[in-house]
């Protein structure tokens, strides 16, 4: 895509891709550090089972080149000989085999991490396709990993020469020592020269994981245009998500203003703000708010209640309180129940006094209700 629109890729890529990506088996990997872990466990490996597996060898050699004479000419003992020489070089081998294996497990997902994808595994006709073929061979990436090949080979190989050619008089003299110190003294120049290679090998891995590291993350980069396109398909169309909430709003408002016959009060600014209070003394014991708006919905609110003969207070400090500290279906504040009090306390006395109930109360001054500063501060 990016050669299509002309675009560089110089956006780092977003976990969307990253993802989609893995689901196609595509992570950084470094052969190389898989590599240098196997070595590295068969190094450790021989220093740990190293003397049991050469008690097993010696024994099995012993035990091959000291036969009798009916022995070797009898078949059941040949064979249950044979089978002995075999255990016994199985269990010799058995704990280097052991560690050479988990480490051969882990070192391909050392970088990378553990990942199973029947995407990448998926017969594709691309792979056997022949001009598919030919232009991976002469990519640029094919000349990289000749390149690195080639280097990792020289290495490799003058360091394996240069310590052979150190040790070659102790590898010729192994011939003229009894079996038990030739094996030992073998042992111990392959724990020498697998420890060299290994080194070598570990300079060659720190090189290759930043290497593919990069590699990977350049490969992934995105144009500044995929970026918008894959945010549009993920989130929608900016006029599509704008009407979804208009239309969420609409729904909100028309549930909102279906609340407001069932408040005790609605406080208003008296015109920009108006909140709709209900207190349900057998509920949670403090007042909630049922409908809020400002400027036309203030206005809906306010007909709506004076169509049901809900009382219609003007306390703006308090109402612009309310609006901007409580959301609709929420307690009001702990620190508003004094003021709300003595509003709904003046509202029920009032609806008593209409009903012949009780004596008129007396006026409060709602612009003197006790509303803390931290609540006047939001204003």
């Amino acid at each position: 895509m990016a050669e299509e629109s002309g675009q560089e890729k110089t956006e780092d890529p977003t976990p969307k891709r990253l993802r989609e990506a893995r689901e196609k088996g595509d992570v950084p990997r470094s052969k190389e550090l898989a590599t240098t872990l196997v070595l590295l466990a068969a190094v450790m490996s021989v220093l740990v089972f190293g003397s049991q597996l050469a008690e097993r060898m010696l024994g099995m050699m012993e035990s091959n080149f000291v036969l009798d004479r009916q022995s070797v000419f009898d078949v059941n003992k040949m064979l249950a000989h044979f089978e002995v020489s075999v255990w016994e070089a199985l269990v010799g081998v058995s704990g280097i085999f052991s560690v050479i294996l988990v480490a051969a497990l882990i070192g391909p997902i050392a970088l990378g991490g553990w990942n199973f994808s029947g995407q990448s595994i998926a017969p594709k006709g691309s792979r056997i396709n022949p001009l598919s073929g030919i232009k991976r061979m002469f990519s640029l990436k094919s000349l990289i990993e000749l390149l690195k090949a080639v280097a990792k080979f020289s290495l490799v190989g003058g360091f394996a020469i240069l310590i052979l050619w150190n040790l070659r008089i102790d590898i010729l003299q192994l011939a003229t020592f009894e079996a038990r110190p030739a094996i030992e003294e073998a042992l111990e120049i392959i724990i020498w020269v697998f420890m060299a290679l290994s080194a070598v090998l570990i300079l060659v891995a720190a090189v290759d994981v930043p290497y593919q590291i990069y590699d990977y993350t350049t490969k992934m980069k995105m144009t500044l245009q995929e970026v918008k396109d894959e945010l549009k398909n993920t989130e929608g169309k900016p006029e599509v998500k704008g009407r979804i909430r208009q239309l969420q709003r609409e729904i909100a408002q028309r549930q909102m203003m279906k609340d407001v016959p069932e408040a005790d009060v609605v406080i208003t600014n008296p015109t920009h703000y108006a909140v709709a209070l209900k207190y349900e003394s057998e509920g949670r014991g403090a007042p909630i708010l049922v409908a809020k708006g400002a400027d036309f919905v203030a206005f809906k609110i306010r007909e709506i209640a004076e169509e049901h003969d809900v009382p219609v207070l003007s306390a703006p400090p308090l109402a612009r309180a309310i609006y901007n500290s409580t959301e609709i279906a929420d307690e009001i504040p702990a620190g508003l129940y004094m003021a709300v009090a003595q509003v709904l306390a003046y509202v029920f006395q009032l609806q008593r006094f209409k009903k012949r109930q009780a004596e008129r109360p007396s006026d409060i001054k709602m612009d003197e209700l006790p509303i803390p500063d931290e609540f006047r501060d939001q204003e």
